[in-house]
C-alpha cells in the first residue's frame, strides 16, 4: 500500500507532500517534497491508495446557505440578534465539533479564519480530480480523506502543540525523536533531516500516517446520521487512541 499525506497551504511554498510505502510490517517514506505545486499534489493523490489531506474539504452547510441567501438579499436572522450561539454553526462544521469533543482541539474555522484561502485551493484541486473521473468522497470513504495532524498526534500520545514554534526549533526535533521511538517500524531515511527542519514536512508525514489509519478502519468515520453533513462539509478522520502501533498491520 502507498499512502500520501498533503500539508496543504494556499500557495506552493508552504505545501508539503509525503508518500509512505507499507510493506511487510514496515513503513518507508519514499518521497517528501516541500514547495509542492498543484501538479505535485495531484500526482501524489493519483498515485496513492489513500491520501490524507490536511485541509477542510468543504464549508459548513449553514454558512453556505447564509451566504447564498445574503447574496440574494433574503438572509433570515434571529430577532434576538446575531450572537455567538447563532454564529457557531456558521463557523464550525459538524466534524469540527466532533473533533473538539473527542480531542479537546479546535480545528480552524474554514469560514472565519485564514484557512479559508487554503480551502479555496483545495476546492480547485478536488475539481480537477473530479474532471479526471476521480471525484473525492468528502466522507473519506474514497481515496482522499481529510486529516488533522494535531489530532492524530494527540491520539498517539505525541506532542501536538508548540512544535511549530519558530522560537523553539528544538521542539520539532523532540517530536521526531518521540515519533521514531513510538514507531520503530517507520523509516524516514534520507528525509529525516527535512522533517527536523520543516514542520510542514513533518505534518505531511503525519498526514500520510493518518491516511493509513483511515485505510485500515482505525480512524473515525461518520455515523449514519452524520453522513449527509459529512458528504458536503467534509469529515476529519481522527485515528483511534493508541492506534499508531497497529498501523504496520499485516504484510501489504
Amino acid at each position: 500500500m502507498l499512502t500520501a499525506g498533503i500539508d496543504l497551504a494556499a500557495e506552493a511554498d508552504r505545501t508539503a507532500v509525503a508518500q509512505i510505502s507499507w510493506q511487510h510490517g514496515t513503513a518507508t517514506v519514499v518521497q517528501l517534497l516541500t514547495s509542492a505545486d498543484d501538479e505535485a499534489v495531484l500526482r501524489s493523490i493519483r498515485q496513492a491508495d489513500k491520501a490524507g489531506l490536511d485541509c477542510p474539504l468543504g464549508w459548513p452547510a449553514a454558512f453556505v446557505a447564509l451566504v447564498s441567501a445574503h447574496h440574494h438579499g433574503q438572509a433570515a436572522v434571529p430577532a434576538n440578534g446575531t450572537g455567538r450561539d447563532w454564529r457557531r454553526p456558521l463557523t464550525t462544521r459538524l466534524t469540527d465539533r466532533v473533533v473538539q469533543q473527542q480531542t479537546g482541539l479546535v480545528p480552524l474555522s474554514v469560514s472565519a479564519d485564514r484557512i479559508g484561502h487554503v480551502a479555496l485551493r483545495c476546492a480547485g484541486l478536488l475539481a480537477r480530480l473530479a474532471a479526471d473521473g476521480r471525484p473525492a468522497d468528502r466522507t473519506g470513504s474514497g481515496t482522499v480523506v481529510e486529516v488533522y495532524p494535531a489530532a492524530a498526534l494527540r491520539r498517539w500520545d505525541l506532542p501536538c502543540r508548540r512544535y511549530k514554534s519558530a522560537a523553539r526549533p528544538d521542539l520539532l526535533g523532540e517530536l521526531i525523536d518521540q515519533l521514531k521511538a513510538a514507531a520503530g517500524w517507520l523509516d524516514l531515511g534520507e528525509f529525516e533531516a527535512l522533517c527536523r527542519g520543516s514542520h510542514d514536512a513533518t505534518d505531511a508525514v503525519i498526514a500520510a500516517l493518518a491516511a493509513r489509519a483511515a485505510a485500515l478502519g482505525l480512524a473515525s468515520s461518520p455515523a449514519a446520521d452524520q453522513q449527509e453533513a459529512a458528504g458536503t462539509e467534509g469529515w476529519i478522520a481522527v485515528p483511534a487512541p493508541g492506534s499508531l502501533s497497529r498501523l504496520p498491520g499485516p504484510a501489504s
